[in-house]
């Protein structure tokens, strides 16, 4: 492999220090001293970095004759390679743009990493910003850097928007590349603090958007990794763009009354160390914590109470030598503070999925609550720092022991959940993860004693599928706590559970009333998928009638609105899709309301086409206004493509009139009205249709419109007007007279017409008698 000195690999752009510094002009490479470093670079650099820097020349010409770079050397030939190519750049912030790649590389330093994944965060945006090859950077710093730099890359183009598929999309590229390389995940959270950190450069809409992908995915991601010195900050960055106001209230009212509490926790740090030490507990390092203040406002609003009501916005935390040491700390705790009952949790018997172990109580101290976390050094380690911690890499990045990589089992589960809903709509994935990482647990055991942890909510079904697949699809029954308990039981802390099995058992999907876990509920959507297609496509069909109407069903399966509608949940056939409204997968409104977008999308097309030359048998006329629409279905209004539809009896518009559809409530289709109905304006934009007459059309059709006329109040008006409709061969369906003492008559007539220029006829003819009074058309404005 060539290393970092080889003339074969890019090409810098810049003179580097590690090719030698000869102040006498001798040619020879003399020792540097840091502070010729800072002036090189331009830029003030740590301490550790130029420890790296000055070591680097020994260790390179080692590496010359030995194989690739290792530890100092690789991290200084990382760095000056990266100063180099980022020359000339600058940051929105107007610094160079080296100093961030220098603050995540610290940043991974702190929580302990690898000389490789420093390196890698050197090098994170080298390929992406200044066209650098992935082999550019294996020949330069081996396979390993190459592999990391590469999976932040790919995650660099993530961004958490309100598109549902394209983000579920991405948060399945982000935990693939956790699976190839955990690592990875930890330059990407690194990366993301820095920003942060840096965030007021940009414009307030950016860094509103990049908040919230903090707060929703990055926070809890560092959560779930262990990494709590992240996860904190993260919020923290993140609750002060999202909400000002708050932030600063409550910062305030920290530092207003900070010297009064810092007393009265210094009071109580010294006494628990003078009882610990009188219980021979002397090598135990006690000391006082705030709490960040994202956690003070989250328990504001979860518990509803103002500032001044929340007491417990300080912790005290006790780190023992031994695991010993933190039962007889808890005890002495308790022996000096009145527990409050409730408060305790054992997480070093029962770890959380992240690794965390700690004792939590909360005692009563100075007439205030106070919180209590008790653990060893190591384990406080592990809560500051998560995998860096306790995860030691082989080369090519993977975990050294199967503990390490048991206690990470929820990745794999998030793997599991991608590869079931590959093939169904984007918002369950979205959903299940966003859930899965900000929830709590409930910890169950196994019959043999195992511990398993759920979802908080879970219940027995839940529990059989953690078990296994099989044993979920042929659960018949539970025992919990060895009593006979529904299915449907939510789980506690502390059950022990059993399910019972039986070959001919399956699953029901009544279950997907109430299980919690998304592991669950897909592998029950995939057990109806593939074992009941047939009867999943059948159902399907029928809710899809239900919900559109029967008429024209056929006709709207077999058009290419429906093959779109298809494709766009990333399915293949009219049938795929039956299936899977069928199986649960996609709900029947998020199929209607698509199918409901193309047709909308098509109306303007199909307006265009020319009419089809094959004459169209004329329907019958009809005295029912509510089925005329059914018998004329597909033939007189473009734009509806087989959806069942029917004339308004509001307005009752009639061919070559403007026209609109409106998508009715329940399960009645399409309403057709006239543009200019009176009912029209009350239908909410998302519900209208463009939709049209169909000039090539029959107008062999009549269609119902109704006539309101005043007139002189006399005997046989009416005879004459019906002569005048009998003359002109109308037909009336309904005919209705009122009277008043006094006033003129009112007629409201209900009579059937082929089109607009016979009403406008008809309408002349009514008008030109001596009576007729007024004359207009009901419902319409």
């Amino acid at each position: 492999m060539e290393t970092w000195s080889s003339p074969n690999v890019l090409e810098t752009s810049g003179p580097s220090v590690l090719s030698g510094y000869d102040p006498q002009g001798r040619g020879k490479v003399v020792p540097r001293r840091g502070e010729w470093l800072q002036q090189h670079y331009g830029l003030p650099l740590p301490a550790w970095l130029v420890e790296c820097l000055q070591e680097a020349e020994p260790a390179a010409e080692s590496c010359r004759h030995q194989g690739p770079l290792e530890g100092a050397a690789l991290i200084a030939a990382a760095f000056d390679f990266a100063w180099q190519q980022h020359q000339g750049q600058e940051r929105a912030s107007g610094e160079p743009y080296i100093s961030h790649p220098l603050a995540v590389a610290d940043l991974l330093r702190e929580i302990g990493v690898s000389p490789g994944v420093i390196a890698a965060g050197f090098l994170h945006d080298v390929v992406e910003d200044c066209g650098v090859t992935t082999a550019d950077v294996e020949a330069r710093f081996g396979r390993e850097v190459r592999a990391l730099v590469n999976g932040v890359t790919k995650l660099g183009g993530i961004h958490f928007v309100n598109r549902t598929e394209e983000q579920a999309e991405n948060l399945r590229r982000m935990f693939l590349a956790m699976a190839s390389d955990i690592r990875v995940v930890l330059v990407k959270l690194a990366d993301r603090l820095h920003n942060m950190r840096t965030l007021t450069a940009l414009p307030v809409a950016k860094q509103k958007r990049i908040s919230i992908e903090t707060l929703e995915i990055y926070a809890p991601l560092a959560n779930r990794l262990g990494i709590g010195k992240l996860k904190w900050e993260l919020e923290d960055l993140a609750f002060k763009v999202l909400h000002p106001q708050e932030f600063r209230d409550i910062s305030q009212q920290l530092a207003s009354k900070r010297s009064e509490r810092e007393a009265r926790l210094n009071a109580t740090v010294e006494l628990v160390r003078q009882r610990l030490s009188e219980a021979g507990l002397g090598q135990v390092d006690v000391n006082g914590r705030p709490k960040h203040l994202y956690g003070i406002w989250s328990k504001m609003k979860r518990q509803n109470k103002a500032f001044h009501e929340i007491y417990d916005v300080a912790a005290l935390r006790i780190l023992t030598d031994s695991l010993e040491s933190c039962y007889r700390a808890l005890a002495v705790v308790h022996d000096t503070f009145r527990p409050i009952p409730g408060r305790f949790k054992d997480y070093i018997g029962l770890p959380k999925p992240n690794g965390y172990q700690s004792l939590h109580t909360a005692v009563i101290a100075n007439q205030r609550p106070l919180e209590v976390q008790i653990r060893t050094q190591q384990m406080h380690q592990v809560a500051e720092y998560g995998i860096a911690a306790h995860w030691k890499y082989k080369e090519g990045g993977s975990p050294a022991s199967g503990q390490a990589e048991e206690q990470f089992n929820w990745l794999r589960q998030l793997l599991n959940w991608q590869q079931d809903t590959a093939d169904g709509d984007g918002q369950d994935y979205l959903a299940s993860i966003k859930d899965d990482l900000f929830d709590d647990e409930v910890f169950v055991f196994t019959p043999k004693g195992d511990v398993l942890g759920l979802r908080r909510g879970s219940t027995p079904v839940d529990f059989a599928y953690r078990i296994h697949s099989e044993v979920g699809h042929h659960c018949h029954g539970a025992r919990i706590n060895n009593r006979l308990t529904p299915l449907s039981t939510p789980l506690k802390n502390g059950d022990i559970v059993e399910i019972m099995t039986e070959r001919n058992a399956r699953p029901s999907l009544d279950w997907l009333n109430f299980i919690a876990t998304p592991t669950a509920r897909n592998r029950i959507r995939q057990w109806y998928k593939t074992s009941h297609r047939d009867q999943n496509i059948n159902r399907g069909r029928d809710m899809l009638e239900q919900e559109l109407g029967r008429h024209g069903l056929e006709e709207l399966l077999k058009s290419s609105a429906m093959q779109k509608v298809a494709e766009r949940c990333n399915l293949y056939t009219v049938n795929d899709l039956l299936a899977a409204v069928g199986f649960g997968a996609l709900t029947i409104h998020q199929v209607a309301n698509r199918i409901r977008e193309e047709l909308r999308l098509q109306a303007p097309r199909a307006s265009q086409r020319k009419p089809d030359p094959t004459p169209t048998a004329p329907a019958p006329s009809s005295r029912d206004p509510s089925t005329t629409a059914d018998r004329l279905r597909g033939d007189p209004i473009l734009g509806v493509d087989g959806l069942d539809f029917r004339l308004a009896g509001c307005c009752t518009p009639l061919p070559k009139e403007p026209i609109v559809g409106a998508i009715s409530l329940g399960n009645h289709g399409l309403t057709i009205h006239r543009q200019d109905c009176d009912n029209i304006e009350r239908i909410p934009m998302e519900r209208r249709l463009p939709v049209q007459w169909n000039p090539g059309h029959s107008e062999d059709n009549t269609y119902p419109v109704r006539l309101r006329i005043d007139v002189m109040d006399r005997v046989g008006v009416l005879k004459d007007i019906l002569t005048r409709l009998s003359d002109a061969n109308i037909n009336v369906l309904n005919a209705r007279v009122r009277t008043s003492r006094g006033k003129p008559a009112r007629i409201d007539l209900s009579i059937e017409l082929h089109s607009a220029h016979q009403l406008t006829k008809t309408i002349s003819r009514i008008r030109a008698m001596a009576d007729v009074l007024t004359l207009y058309r009901a419902g319409i404005s």
